[in-house]
């Protein structure tokens, strides 16, 4: 079992990321009022896939060349930020058993070293998936991917905001995921270009014991957002990557929030301000 002191921190962004528990307090208080002053929401109109489905992080599908890009992602606080350093985007598939979502993480250095299932991914950079599949803000999932292709899924009742837990040994049942990397990982020396993240997951899975799976049809509409953590590092003697501190305090100089549908706060885990998923029975690339 993870050591939830640390985990619970993560409600900054996902779970509130801070460095201390003050900002963590802070963040949680954050009213709804103050949460309102938000953009629209971004929407994306998700078309069936090809029989040609295989889960290997290059994209090489015809289904996956027809399917369009979201537009770039902003920062979690929208437009009272700059835009990202390096640009991510995302596109998605579905069929009768799986939602598909690929994204494009452009990323000079491409690092990571957790490797065990179900590590806090986030403590490194990452690419993250929230889904609540009847957008009633309860019962929603997480997974995160680093770029070795390690993972960390989790179930939440409830935003934390209304006490919510989460549930970290729930998992995604045949949950398929793989990387593709345009450099090399953990490799100071040179600069590298972008690593894409392709995942399959089964409808079936985004259930508990308690709460049914959701399996869309044509004109569905689920809440979905995606998020990308990205930190400042800094290199030691040996060549391995860290995050980067601050050299008067030396704490860990925050992580950029980089995401989807922006959110108007810190703070991943509102739900309704996620964006709109469209599902259509139409074959990708054959829509009007």
């Amino acid at each position: 079992m993870k050591n939830f002191n640390l985990f619970s921190r993560k409600n900054r962004f996902t779970f509130l990321r801070t460095t201390t528990a003050l900002a963590a307090i802070a963040c949680i208080s954050t009213s709804d009022s103050q949460a309102q002053s938000l953009p629209t929401p971004e929407s994306y109109t998700c078309y069936r896939a090809g029989k040609d489905m295989t889960i290997d992080g290059k994209l090489n599908e015809q289904s996956w060349k027809k399917a369009a890009w979201t537009d770039s992602f902003v920062d979690i606080e929208g437009d009272k930020k700059p835009l990202p350093l390096q640009e991510t985007r995302v596109k998605m598939l579905w069929d009768d058993r799986y939602l598909y979502i690929a994204a494009q993480i452009e990323e000079e250095h491409i690092w990571a070293y957790q490797d065990k299932k179900d590590q806090i991914v986030y403590l490194e950079n990452d690419f993250e998936v929230f889904i609540d599949p009847d957008g009633d803000t309860d019962n929603y999932y997480e997974l995160e991917v680093n770029a070795i292709n390690n993972t960390f899924d989790l179930f939440l009742p409830k935003p934390y905001r209304k006490g919510g837990k989460a549930q970290i040994k729930w998992d995604i049942e045949g949950l398929k995921t793989a990387v593709s990397i345009v450099g090399t990982v953990n490799n100071a020396k040179d600069k590298d270009k972008r690593w894409f993240v392709e995942i399959a997951i089964p409808f079936e899975s985004l259930s508990t014991e308690t709460v049914k799976p959701l399996i869309p049809a044509d004109g569905s509409e689920w809440r979905i957002n995606f998020s990308r953590v990205n930190w400042q590092h800094e290199v030691d003697e040996t060549g391995r990557y860290a995050r980067k501190r601050n050299a008067e305090t030396g704490k860990v100089i925050p992580e950029y929030n980089w995401v989807w549908s922006p959110q108007g706060i810190i703070n991943m885990h509102y739900p309704e301000y996620w964006g709109k998923l469209h599902f259509s029975g139409e074959a990708v690339g054959k829509a009007k």
